[in-house]
């Protein structure tokens, strides 16, 4: 069994913050319609500012966590819910991911010269100039004893949103709206994001996200009641999703006050990288006698957790004995 964070001592010096409101479900009650509003609020500054990225790169990063909380709050399980991006432009790599818990972390990797190069040409260059051609993933991890279940798709489309909407269209046959966005504000970074699913009409489907417990069968599909619902969120601006004085219930009434809106429970998220120098002795123990002396600088081994940017140090005699 892993050690709980918080007995942990081999944790990295990370922010200890939760956002209690982070997701806040929604349905709309007798249409094929069910949501989710995220809001990092001061989570996203905390997470983004670790890491010494250009300000485009942290706005695609951003959109990415709030693609992942999003997601992973439909989880009824213990696992995470991750997406990987890899493509052959400036960013050539960005992963985030987010457990059942709402434990948040990403990485992006970008190249130092492809990239000035880009904002040079362009000044506010589109998510997939960023990414270039490739592929997008998105994980669902039931843990280590289950079967991970996994859908990759080609990048298609100008935002990170888009990209996501193909992959639901094509590789999970499954209709989905999606709005995300990022922005450095005076109070720091922040992001946030809708999330629409067009729910199964034939048989129905049931939930209980919400507060009465009641089971919530959904009404025979209905075409216009989804265009409407689609219409509706698109009149949402940035500046309202990322205002952290404006509530999710007042936002979400705005848009949807006349289409029987029913608000769930909101989930918390939290700043969690689940790095530890355990795991990290545990990998280093895996290598030869030879490549671990060869690791040794200054008389100590320096391993880089990239998604929390925390340097931790060993010395030489901690992962095993030096070759004779």
């Amino acid at each position: 069994m892993d050690t709980p964070a918080f007995l942990d001592r081999g944790r990295p010096d990370v922010p200890d913050m939760v956002v209690p409101r982070g997701v806040t479900p929604f349905h709309l009650e007798g249409r094929p319609v069910r949501g989710r509003l995220v809001r990092l609020g001061a989570l996203a500054d905390a997470l983004l500012s670790r890491h010494d990225n250009a300000p485009e790169v942290n706005t695609l990063a951003g959109k990415a966590l709030v693609l992942v909380a999003g997601l992973s709050s439909a989880l009824k399980f213990q696992g995470s819910f991750s997406l990987q991006v890899k493509g052959d432009g400036p960013v050539s790599l960005l992963a985030a991911d987010c457990t059942d818990a709402g434990s948040l972390r990403f990485y992006a990797r970008s190249d130092d010269e492809t990239l000035p190069a880009l904002l040079g040409e362009v000044s506010r260059p589109s998510d997939r100039d960023l990414f270039g051609n490739g592929y997008l993933a998105l994980t669902v991890d039931q843990g280590a004893d289950m079967d991970r279940h996994q859908g990759i798709v080609e990048i298609v489309g100008d935002d990170l949103a888009a990209m996501a909407t193909h992959y639901f269209e094509t590789s999970e046959q499954h209709a989905c709206w999606l709005m995300l966005a990022c922005e450095r504000t005076p109070e720091g970074w922040r992001s946030g994001g809708l999330i629409l699913e067009r729910i199964a009409s034939e048989g129905g489907v049931v939930t209980d996200d919400f507060d009465d417990g009641a089971r919530r069968v959904s009404a025979p599909e209905d075409e216009d009641a989804w265009e409407t619902a689609t219409i509706l969120a698109r009149t949402l601006t940035a500046a309202e999703l990322l205002d952290d004085g404006l509530p999710p219930e007042k936002l979400l009434n705005r848009l949807f006050h006349e289409e029987s809106l029913r608000v769930g429970q909101p989930r918390a998220l939290a700043y969690g990288c689940r790095c530890s120098r355990a795991k990290l002795v545990d990998i280093l123990g895996r290598f030869s006698e030879e490549d671990l002396d060869h690791m040794v600088v200054e008389d100590r081994i320096v391993m880089t957790c990239e998604f929390c940017n925390v340097d931790f140090r060993f010395s030489r005699e901690e992962v095993g004995p030096r070759s004779a």
